[in-house]
């Protein structure tokens, strides 16, 4: 009897074990606001992409003053220390909606060029930016917008094929975000009859996109809506940038306290194990900064564990009919 006592409790032990496994990694991922925030030192911080170049860890940020009235001769990039806290550069007059990625001993700088902003912007499309010792910058043209269209931001990651962009648009929907293909950060092709639009054709801005076999992951901003306070984060994955699939723990990124209504344009960055989300608060109109978020552990691991297994995801696609 106490054999098949003991035979009788292994499969249930197992099955119990079993559950509690599902239940721990089905647990929403630990995001730690970390309690500081960037002062603006008379500039308006916004998008901005941390990044360690010639080991040095820095923040490429935009200063865009002037709110819906801001015109590009007030516009520029600059790139501060983050271990003194001092600017190191000063660049690109005219230039915002910036992020950065280091290509060896080169930092690129993706922006978008533009003269006025708000109900009528004037923009040329987004320009690379690149240097190897952040004094001499090289600028280049690689994705001008379509007809009437409006782009933003930018993201670019590396993967099997060479290197992909996630670009914000205002066409179909406003906002949205498409994609383009490089074989050397210089000369781009828009991948055709794709635009990510959400889950019901809606608002879906500021992209940042990550690439972790055989996944694209994309941070995405959404538009305020009921049960959450102001714009929020998302968090999608997908195989093939057609077919989606939605976090079940999205929003990943909401305002706190004194974060206004906005966790927008989010960036990122993996440093001795931990990864770090940048992101700007504020209520997208008057003012803003930006903070940071940490997630105790390497990126791949964040992203991943924001899928938890055993668990089905909302789809959607990016497939334009």
């Amino acid at each position: 009897m106490k054999n098949i006592s003991v035979y009788f409790f292994i499969p249930f032990l197992l099955s119990w074990c079993s559950t509690i496994a599902i239940a721990q990694n089905s647990q929403k991922p630990i995001l730690t606001k970390l309690p500081f925030a960037f002062s603006d030192i008379g500039r308006t911080p916004m998008e901005n992409t941390p990044v360690l170049f010639n080991s040095r860890l820095l923040l490429v940020s935009n200063n865009r003053p002037g709110g819906a009235d801001a015109k590009g001769k007030d516009a520029y990039v600059y790139i501060d220390d983050l271990q003194t806290g001092k600017e190191v550069a000063r660049f690109g007059q005219g230039h915002s909606f910036v992020s950065a990625y280091v290509n060896g001993k080169e930092l690129n700088v993706f922006a978008l060029e533009f003269t006025d902003f708000g109900r009528i912007m004037k923009s040329s499309g987004i320009d690379r930016l690149t240097s190897t010792d952040l004094k001499t910058w090289k600028t280049e043209k690689v994705i001008l917008p379509d007809g009437n269209e409006h782009l933003f931001n930018s993201s670019v990651c590396k993967d099997d094929k060479g290197y992909l962009m996630a670009y914000e648009s205002d066409k179909p929907v406003q906002f949205c975000f498409k994609f383009a293909r490089s074989n050397d950060l210089s000369k781009w092709e828009k991948v055709p009859h794709l635009a990510f639009t959400g889950e019901n054709h809606e608002y879906s801005a500021c992209p940042v996109i990550r690439y972790f076999k055989p996944y694209y992951y994309v941070i995405y901003l959404h538009d305020k809506m009921a049960g959450h306070k102001g714009y929020i984060s998302y968090l999608t994955r997908s195989k093939n940038l057609i077919e989606w699939e939605l976090s079940p723990f999205n929003p990943i990124l909401e305002a706190g306290e004194g974060e206004g209504i906005n966790n927008s344009d989010v960036d990122l960055i993996e440093y001795q194990g931990k990864t770090y989300l940048y992101y700007a608060t504020g209520d997208q109109e008057t003012w803003g900064t930006v903070r940071v978020a940490m997630f105790n552990g390497p990126e791949k691991a964040f992203f991943e564990n924001h899928f938890p297994k055993n668990i089905s995801f909302t789809k959607t696609t990016a497939e334009i009919k």
